[in-house]
């Protein structure tokens, strides 16, 4: 499923508008950032750890949404365009102290995936990080033996 330019600006829009309330100069904030999703109303909320509800937004394309990896698809558009909006500085004025994340949530507010970790020394582990790995741990240790 790909969104539309006006669900994305939309979903950009309540996600700045959410996190406006982190921008104050003199106060410092200790949270994670919760966004949940529901397949039969399309509505996406942000709460904070203590779950206030911050903003919300309606996503016409996950109205009604008929297949099984409802969550896998939204936990990948989610995550691109946090990606996105970390990387065009979106994040960079905010007073919440590092390390903090985007995580989406059930509606028990049980993790499903995290979707962003905001942290300077901190680097998430990934499936695209890790492919090939093997191969290369392998080649690692033949070339490690054969030297010897």
């Amino acid at each position: 499923m790909k969104l539309s330019n006006s669900s994305s600006s939309q979903l950009k829009a309540t996600i700045q508008k959410a996190i406006g309330r982190f921008m104050a100069e003199n106060e410092t904030y200790v949270t994670d950032l919760h966004v949940q999703t529901n397949s039969q109303t399309g509505v996406c909320k942000l709460f904070d750890d203590d779950d206030n509800e911050l903003g919300h937004t309606t996503v016409k394309e996950w109205v009604a949404y008929e297949g099984d990896d409802f969550d896998d698809v939204v936990t990948g558009i989610l995550t691109t365009l946090l990606q996105e909006m970390k990387n065009a500085g979106d994040f960079n004025r905010l007073s919440i102290i590092k390390p903090f994340s985007f995580v989406y949530v059930d509606d028990d507010k049980e993790t499903i995936a995290e979707l962003l970790l905001m942290d300077d020394d901190t680097l998430i582990v990934t499936d695209e990080l890790l492919k090939g790995l093997d191969d290369e741990l392998n080649q690692f240790l033949k070339d490690l033996l054969a030297d010897e």
